[in-house]
Formats: structure tokens, C-alpha cells, sequence
């Protein structure tokens, strides 16, 4: 019988929904929306097997930093450690995404030109949209070429407000 490992898990409210952490060791492993529950669940026994989640409140303060995120210091997240697991270019991408300044955007075409391959669009953004670790891997500060709102998996106005709220959009 295979091993089980042990996560910490926590869940709580954001002006924009209930989200769920999970981490190990003081890093985020996964940070969703409670909605994609069943993601989660996928996501958990695809890179990790058979796991146990333990309720812990605000599990090594990483819960605590995301509050204080939504409440206004946004530039918190820029610290948390982050580990999404995923392929070689999918940790790229995640890993280029957190390099974008909090309060800007650039567009599927940029982050692909920063990666050293301009023609990597399609790419980059099935990548961009695997990413398990919403808001600290900063997926939706990721745009249009027009600079309109494509895809975000916890939808359109989530991604409108984390954006409103980081200073990248007046409206």
C-alpha cells in the first residue's frame, strides 16, 4: 500500500469568492477558487497521488499574507513560495509570470517573446490557463493583444477586479 502524504489545507474568503490553499512545508502548492473544487481534487491526485488534506487555520501564515493581499498590500505575494508542479515549460511560464510587476499587464505575444519564442502564443497560454496557484502565480495579469480580457478560469470579472485592485485598470 502506497504511502499517503499530508497537506495542509485552508479555505476562506476574498471579496471575489471563497478560495482554497493547499501547501506543504511552508510553500503554496495549489490556491483556488473553492468552486473548482473538483479541480482540485484532479489537480492533487495527478501530481501527488493519494493525499490527505489537513484543515489548519492559516497553515505556515501563508493564509494570513493572502488577506493581507486583498485587503491592499498587494505586493505581498511577490514573496510567498510557489511550487505548481506542471511541465518544464509550464513551470517557465508560471515561473515568468510572477516576473510581471504587480499593477501591469502584457499580452499572450510578450510573455511569449520573454520566454525567447514569439511564435509560442497557443502555448503560452494553455499554459497560463493550467496554472494551479491563481492571484500568487499572477496568470491574469495576462492579456489581450488589444488589450482585452481573454480567459481566466475563475472568470472574466474576477480577473477584471484582481486587476482594478493591483492599480493595471481604472475602471
Amino acid at each position: 500500500m502506497a504511502a499517503l502524504h499530508c497537506f495542509q489545507t485552508d479555505r476562506f474568503p476574498t471579496p471575489i469568492g471563497d478560495m482554497m490553499l493547499v501547501a506543504r512545508d511552508g510553500v503554496l502548492l495549489l490556491l483556488e477558487f473553492i468552486e473548482a473544487e473538483e479541480r482540485i481534487a484532479r489537480e492533487m491526485k495527478r501530481r501527488f497521488g493519494d493525499v490527505t488534506l489537513e484543515q489548519v487555520s492559516d497553515p505556515f501564515g501563508l493564509t494570513g499574507r493572502l488577506r493581507d493581499y486583498f485587503d491592499g498590500q498587494v505586493g505581498i505575494i511577490d514573496a510567498m513560495l510557489a511550487d505548481g508542479g506542471g511541465t518544464a515549460f509550464e513551470a517557465q511560464v508560471w515561473a515568468e509570470l510572477r516576473r510581471i510587476p504587480c499593477g501591469t499587464t502584457i499580452s499572450y505575444g510578450e510573455l511569449a517573446r520573454r520566454l525567447g519564442n514569439p511564435n509560442a502564443m497557443r502555448a503560452v497560454g494553455l499554459a497560463n490557463g493550467r496554472n494551479p496557484i491563481a492571484v500568487v502565480v499572477p496568470c491574469h495579469r495576462v492579456i489581450g493583444a488589444n488589450g482585452s480580457m481573454t480567459g481566466y478560469g475563475g472568470g472574466i470579472h474576477r480577473k477584471e477586479w484582481l486587476l482594478r485592485h493591483e492599480g493595471a485598470l481604472l475602471l
